[in-house]
């Protein structure tokens, strides 16, 4: 059964309270009347967030509302501290953005704030961790109060209560290559020929509903053929994600909305993959070019409407599905050429075109390119 990525989370965390302090009096044959001996109370628990590359969804956090930490333990007689309550450590994936709730943004005017809340953390690298809620602290036991004026007290303090706050946490994909365009125009074909993918494929829009990760294992060959030949060996595989396709008005949530742009922003490279859809659009050269060009700028203005910094990552433009273009790719490379838009033309299904891509996307990746070859 597929699983959907889940790339959303919002739950409550409780730390532990801090222990009480106990109130003792030391008891001995040799000694008639001693002192307060009360220990103070243990520490609370803290809740950590921790990034661990086992973990590729927040599947985990589907319906659980609430992380609590235990509290501290009591103080004992003789001076002895209560035992300190384990920290929780909660493991998210990596790439996971942590975000703090805050309670009073819900009555302000921006909106904005009280959705997003105060940005705690960018989890992007395995091991990290942060604090999202400290434990309370123990606390003191009657030795503690003990004076000149006062020998005998026979008070001692309750523990502080631990942090009590609201999180929300986002997955952003951690992808060398980021595969967008609109709706069917074969992104999801090109992530399966690319890599070990098996995203599910179909003649329709949408049939994308959650984005999909592939690895592109430099100078192993692919099960479907298609390999990238590294003489010199050292190359670290790509990871390729294919997007779910964007419409306009995608930024004000028409169609999939913003559910996955968030994903893009870190790709290091775009490949923005363009195709004709119908046979009026493939038949008619000039009107096929004035198509793609408009499908182009639809999901560019998109992107720069969600965040103008996806406007200047590097970008690679192919035009997919040239086995059923005949004659006409050169003349389409010629019209985005004269735009200024350099055009790779290939063909996911019979593998044309895709080892120059291979190469392209290995350079542009930071990875070499090198004796690029596209096997059967």
């Amino acid at each position: 059964m597929k699983q959907n990525l889940i790339d959303v989370a919002e739950f409550e965390v409780r730390a532990g309270r801090g222990g009480v302090g106990a109130i003792s009096f030391h008891r001995d044959r040799q000694v008639r009347k001693g002192g307060p001996d009360g220990g103070d109370g243990g520490q609370g628990g803290s809740i950590w967030l921790e990034a661990d590359n086992n973990f590729n969804t927040l599947r985990f956090f589907s319906g659980k509302d609430r992380f609590e930490a235990k509290a501290g333990g009591r103080g004992l007689p003789r001076d002895k501290h209560g035992k300190n309550a384990e920290d929780l450590v909660i493991k998210v994936p990596v790439g996971t953005q942590v975000r703090i709730k805050n309670q009073e943004s819900r009555i302000k005017i921006e909106a904005q704030t009280a959705v997003k809340g105060e940005e705690l953390a960018d989890l992007h690298e395995s091991g990290q961790r942060v604090r999202v809620a400290q434990g309370g602290k123990g606390g003191r036991g009657n030795a503690a109060f003990k004076s000149s004026l006062e020998t005998t007290p026979k008070i001692a303090e309750p523990g502080t209560p631990g942090e009590v706050k609201r999180i929300k946490l986002e997955l952003k994909l951690l992808a060398d290559v980021g595969l967008i365009g609109l709706p069917n125009v074969g992104k999801s074909t090109l992530l399966s020929v690319l890599t070990k993918a098996r995203p599910e494929i179909a003649d329709y829009p949408f049939t994308t509903l959650s984005p999909n990760l592939g690895v592109m294992n430099m100078g192993y060959p692919h099960s479907r053929g298609v390999s990238a030949f590294h003489p010199g060996g050292g190359i670290k595989p790509i990871v390729i994600a294919d997007i779910p396709g964007l419409i306009e008005d995608a930024h004000r949530g028409k169609g999939l909305g913003t559910d996955f742009l968030r994903h893009i922003e870190r790709c290091r490279v775009l490949v923005h993959v363009l195709a004709g859809n119908n046979e009026q659009e493939i038949a008619n050269d000039d009107f096929l070019a004035e198509t793609l060009w408009k499908n182009y700028q639809t999901v560019r203005q998109e992107l720069g409407q969600y965040s103008p910094k996806l406007l200047t990552k590097p970008e690679i433009v192919v035009v997919n599905k040239v086995d059923l273009l005949q004659d006409i790719s050169n003349q389409l490379q010629a019209y985005f050429r004269a735009k200024g838009i350099s055009l790779i033309a290939i063909s996911a299904v019979t593998h044309e075109g895709l080892a120059k891509l291979i190469q392209v996307v290995t350079e542009a990746s930071g990875r070499e390119g090198k004796g690029v070859q596209v096997e059967g």
